[in-house]
């Protein structure tokens, strides 16, 4: 068999890209919680929160829905629609935080779920505090 005559073989086999398919589940899923974090951030302003107020408010709710739907595992069936349209909203961030504490709590509170609850997430808030850390340094040399 040639070159050629294994890649038209190797073509015939191949699973086909579902790329369009995904793109729409990301985009009609992250839409969705973003169209929620919306109504909540506008029914916590028409409870009379302030907007920063109202924006943590509605931050800390978004977090806690997250949390919660992971540990039903209704989060899991939803990522599998949504792909990444579940990742980039802030339910992804509690979703990577508690996933794996969910997953390690048969080795014990400390050893399992506290040290492995940021495993996904660790990295990415030492780099954010350390990013703002030097950031603010930069800032305190230059004089502002």
């Amino acid at each position: 068999m040639t070159n050629e005559e294994y890649r038209r073989y190797a073509g015939k086999h191949m699973p086909r890209s579902h790329v369009g398919h995904n793109c729409l589940g990301a985009f009609l899923v992250g839409g969705a919680i973003c169209c929620l974090g919306q109504g909540l951030l506008d029914l916590y302003a028409a409870f009379g929160l302030e907007e920063q107020a109202a924006a943590t408010a509605c931050s800390v709710t978004l977090v806690f829905l997250g949390a919660l739907l992971t540990g039903l595992g209704v989060y899991d069936d939803l990522a599998r629609l949504g792909g990444a349209g579940t990742l980039v909203p802030i339910t992804g961030f509690a979703n990577s935080v508690a996933a794996p504490a969910l997953e390690f709590k048969t080795e014990g509170l400390i050893t399992g779920t506290a040290a492995r609850m940021f495993v996904i997430a660790g990295p990415v808030i030492v780099f954010g505090v350390s990013s703002s850390v030097v950031y603010g340094l930069i800032l305190c040399l230059l004089g502002r």
